[in-house]
């Protein structure tokens, strides 16, 4: 696809960042004849502060896309394929819930890498590793990339894919942190984790912690993925040092102590952020330009988990950049049918995990109480629901 005005610019559409909103972009426009460039600061493999949960839907969004991107990645190792997860309540009682859609964990160096292979394999996608990007601005014809060491790269579209700090949206859309919608946590490597089971993750409840809680996710290979989320406002109001935390509730828990005792870390515990979703109304887009994945604040406020919403709402930018060329507009009102979309089917689901999070933040009793009801039969398809 060629138009007048592209020509003086250097790609069509840039995408920033090569995660799972950039890659899932990417492979969107792969049959859309514009230009397309994707950016990352670092080279593959990389690794990426998070949880390692890939959720079924995200599997479910690329399988509409291609069931060949989907067959692939379910090839990758290390990975733990999950069937179900366990909760436990802060009363120490446990309930098990099935997984409908198929899924892994699998560490972000590796899923990461795998992703944007397929970006590789399977579309025609300039990639740019070890490209930092410093600024950019835009004008009436061109978005201006301003890149380390004083390069520039121009494109007629910006997609900002580049996650929780994202640039893009810190110069196109600035906001303060707003800590009733993030949260902060931090995550470590083990193994020998005593009574660990592959195809289970597990949540730890506790009136300490409520607004958060800890996880242990296998992710293949005799690894666990161990972490602790906490609301960011109640981080902020107790001072509460995630790290020594996670160390001391490793140590002490009922349940974890024990399996702990002989447990190997692999390295550090090291945090990161999470832009939750769901608890207000932001603009996503303007003039020329997209936010997706964490940059858009899609992460889910009850489970934690990102990779799903970040690949949707990439395919849904994919999109609507392709409609922009289509249409020759590329002005704030016309990408208002992204925000849009990105409500309908994201902003939705993540609005109620959001409410049900505040609701029960600061309600042990009713937390242990939801756990005793889902052992009455016929009762624990309406717990599982209403949990998502």
């Amino acid at each position: 696809m060629s138009t007048s005005s592209a020509a003086i610019c250097d790609y069509d559409v840039a995408i920033v960042g090569a995660g799972p909103a950039g890659t899932a972009c990417a492979l969107a426009l792969r049959q859309s004849g514009l230009r397309v460039a994707l950016l990352d600061k670092a080279q593959f493999p990389r690794d990426k502060v998070c949880g390692d949960a890939v959720p079924g839907q995200a599997f479910k969004a690329l399988r509409r896309l291609d069931p060949a991107f989907v067959e692939q990645l379910w090839q990758l190792q290390p990975r733990d394929d999950v069937r179900d997860s366990r909760l436990v309540a802060p009363s120490g009682a446990s309930l098990t819930l099935q997984w409908k859609l198929p899924s892994f964990n699998s560490p972000r160096e590796t899923f990461d890498a795998a992703l944007l292979e397929l970006v590789r394999t399977h579309s025609d996608t300039t990639i740019l590793e070890n490209t930092i990007l410093k600024g950019l601005h835009i004008d009436a014809e061109c978005v201006h990339l301003h890149l380390a060491e004083g390069a520039e790269l121009t494109c007629q579209v910006v997609v900002g894919c580049d996650g929780a700090n994202s640039v893009v949206g810190r110069k196109l859309l600035p906001a303060p942190l707003d800590r009733a919608h993030h949260c902060a946590g931090v995550r470590a490597y083990y193994e020998n984790v005593a009574g660990a089971s592959s195809g289970t993750t597990e949540f730890f409840l506790s009136s300490d912690y409520l607004a958060g809680y800890v996880w242990l996710f296998p992710v293949g290979a005799g690894r666990y993925n161990v972490g602790l989320g906490m609301l960011s406002e109640i981080v902020s109001a107790h001072k509460v040092d995630l790290k020594e935390t996670l160390t001391r509730v490793l140590a002490t828990h009922p349940e974890l102590a024990g399996r702990f005792a002989q447990a190997r870390p692999l390295g550090p515990i090291v945090g990161f952020g999470l832009p939750l979703g769901g608890g207000r109304e932001r603009l996503i887009s303007g003039g020329r330009f997209m936010l997706c994945g964490d940059a858009a604040s899609l992460i889910d406020p009850l489970q934690g988990h990102g990779i799903d919403t970040a690949i949707q709402s990439g395919i849904l930018a994919g999109a609507q950049a392709a409609a922009c060329f289509k249409q020759q507009d590329f002005s704030a009102e016309f990408m208002q049918q992204y925000d849009a979309q990105v409500a309908h089917k994201i902003g939705r689901k993540l609005a109620k995990s959001y409410r049900l999070m505040r609701f029960l933040s600061n309600k042990a009793w009713l937390v242990n109480a939801a756990v005793r009801l889902a052992r009455v039969p016929g009762l624990k398809p309406w717990v599982q629901r209403a949990i998502g």
